[in-house]
């Protein structure tokens, strides 16, 4: 009996499915923090790679904005392979970023000063495929704008991060929009770690989850990356600033 002829359309459909289902097997891989506390809040363990985040500062100054530019290399600089950073001011502190683990020679630099072609090249560097993370540095997040990032990290399994970054302090309201990204960030700063001796001890952090796909809402005190990327969890702090009444509501 002769087998019976393939369907065209049906073998494409199959092929795209199948595709489709290889991106949702690569967004299930995870880059943990290696704090447990942190990984047990989020799905699978770590930071979903195939997928899309955003950080921002705890309000409107460079101080929290720095902070949360660190925080990101900080992620950026434990993943493996190049990295692809779209910045749309001339303005970050690469040192800084080197001392967050993330070393120079790992780096694409993409500079535009417009937030359309800094998100048009984050989105092509997502598609490309063969970069661990893509960082884009913007102001705003449109919900269609998110969800062709989302899509794109799903296709090739890359690690799409938003740096929200604010010129004016109205603009920090904008992130209580609903977006497709699978985690929601706030990094604000907090008195640094005591030492038994004269000095500065290591930069201490509070870390708001304020979103999470398929999770709940948590936040930590943590110290900022070692050369190496890495995080850890500190003790709670005393007389912490109400975080509502300094930085307002904003809706996760």
């Amino acid at each position: 009996m002769s087998k019976p002829a393939v369907n065209p359309v049906l073998a494409d459909l199959r092929e795209r499915i199948g595709r489709l289902e290889g991106g949702a097997a690569r967004a299930k891989t995870v880059l943990p923090f290696a704090v447990p506390e942190m990984d047990k809040a989020l799905p699978g363990g770590g930071l979903a790679f195939g997928a899309l985040h955003e950080i921002a500062g705890g309000g409107g100054g460079t101080v929290d904005g720095a902070a949360a530019a660190l925080f990101v290399a900080g992620i950026a600089a434990r993943t493996r392979g190049k990295v692809l950073w779209c910045m749309t001011r001339p303005d970050l502190f690469f040192p800084a970023i080197s001392q967050a683990g993330l070393h120079p020679d790992r780096v694409v630099w993409c500079e535009s000063d417009r937030e359309e072609e800094a998100l048009s090249a984050m989105e092509e560097g997502l598609s490309f495929g063969g970069l661990a993370a893509v960082v884009g540095e913007l102001v705003r997040l449109p919900m269609n704008a998110s969800r062709r990032l989302q899509l794109a990290a799903e296709k090739t399994g890359a690690m799409g991060i938003v740096l929200r970054r604010w010129r004016r302090q109205n603009e920090a309201s904008d992130y209580g929009q609903p977006t497709a990204s699978t985690t929601r960030w706030r990094i604000s700063t907090l008195p640094s770690e005591r030492l038994p001796v004269a000095g500065v001890g290591r930069a201490r952090w509070l870390a708001e989850l304020m979103r999470v796909k398929a999770g709940a809402c948590a936040e930590f005190e943590i110290g900022a990356p070692d050369a190496k990327g890495r995080i850890c969890l500190l003790p709670l702090s005393t007389g912490r600033p109400d975080q509502a009444a300094r930085f307002g509501s904003l809706a996760g």
